[in-house]
């Protein structure tokens, strides 16, 4: 297949390329560039520089290709940002995104695959969280996820394409073969900031809360590799190739981590201090977020191989001493 990858350059875009071109598809990176890396497009994957948000830059790519599919993953994502400017996610991930899926029916792409969140579901009301949890958004990210699901429903009903959602839990990790190495810009969530840390880019680093009920006091998260969320991608296209049928899928280790074991096992692995503070838990925090991937298994034959915590640590310290090592600074 011929594959739209929108947000190709960026984190787990650049991933999702790689993969596919492994799998024998065709990858066009489309990407404005604003938080990815011309550098992490690679290899077979052709570039084109355009955003969602001008409708015109996506008509040209299609019309230079004929694409069989696309997979969405240009959004802004972080959680506290989007409860003080929800108007800046308004237009960035719906907005965009319904641009995006009008360019897609314009051009006869059949094929959509959404990067979607567990962000979608709120305060777990059981463990592990499985698709038929309530959705239930606790924060505007979550809820332009939400509502980007729907348009895709409604638009697959009425205009004749296939859609998969994929719900992500906690993404983190970096290519096993260190070809991918280029960092996040400006990063909210835990494996860069301990990263950073260790870098001595950061003095410090925060401890949202000790007092959560589990094993150690702090919270519980599902981390799933990036390589293993990037096969997902390419088996969700090769499902809708073959089915057709409008699926939403967990993807998770279904193994939760705590703070403190990740900050463990990183001096463990690095051997370096990770210098931190207990502080206050934050809003909206809660004690144990872990996946269901069960559906993932069975409908897409997919699984974490990757996403053990000694992978997940020492793939991203790699990343961070290859980019200090050319010179790089905090990005």
């Amino acid at each position: 297949m011929r594959i739209l990858v929108v947000g190709g350059a960026g984190y787990i875009g650049s991933h999702v390329a790689q993969a596919l071109i492994s799998r024998g598809h065709q990858v066009v990176a489309f990407d404005n560039l604003s938080t990815g890396h011309r550098g992490n497009v690679q290899g077979e994957v052709l570039f084109r520089h355009g955003d969602i948000l001008l409708p015109e830059t996506l008509d040209t790519v299609c019309r230079e290709f004929a694409f069989d599919g696309l997979v969405h993953l240009a959004a802004l994502k972080a959680a506290g940002e989007s409860m003080l400017l929800p108007e800046k996610y308004s237009v960035h991930n719906i907005t965009g995104s319904l641009n995006l899926i009008h360019a897609a029916v314009r051009h006869g792409i059949r094929h959509f695959v959404f990067s979607s969140s567990a962000a979608v579901y709120g305060e777990p009301a059981y463990l592990p969280i499985d698709e038929k949890h309530p959705t239930r958004p606790e924060n505007y990210y979550g809820y332009t996820k939400l509502a980007i699901e729907q348009f895709l429903d409604w638009y697959a009903r009425l205009k004749g394409f296939h859609y998969v959602a994929l719900r992500y839990f906690n993404a983190a990790g970096y290519d096993v073969t260190g070809a991918i190495t280029g960092l996040e810009k400006s990063p909210a969530n835990l494996f860069p900031v301990v990263m950073e840390t260790a870098m001595g880019w950061r003095p410090a680093m925060q401890v949202f809360g000790k007092d959560y009920a589990t094993r150690d006091g702090t919270g519980v998260r599902d981390y799933i590799h990036v390589g293993d969320l990037a096969v997902a991608h390419a088996q969700a296209l090769e499902y809708l190739e073959s089915k057709g049928e409008n699926q939403i899928i967990n993807l998770g280790s279904e193994t939760g981590l705590t703070v403190l074991e990740i900050l463990r096992k990183t001096k463990e692995l690095i051997q370096r201090e990770i210098p931190h503070q207990i502080v206050e838990r934050r809003v909206g925090d809660t004690a144990s977020v872990v996946a269901s991937a069960r559906y993932a298994r069975e409908i897409l034959g997919w699984e974490a191989k990757s996403s053990d915590v000694d992978t997940l640590v020492s793939t991203t310290w790699r990343a961070y001493q290859k980019h200090a090592a050319a010179g790089g600074a905090k990005p």
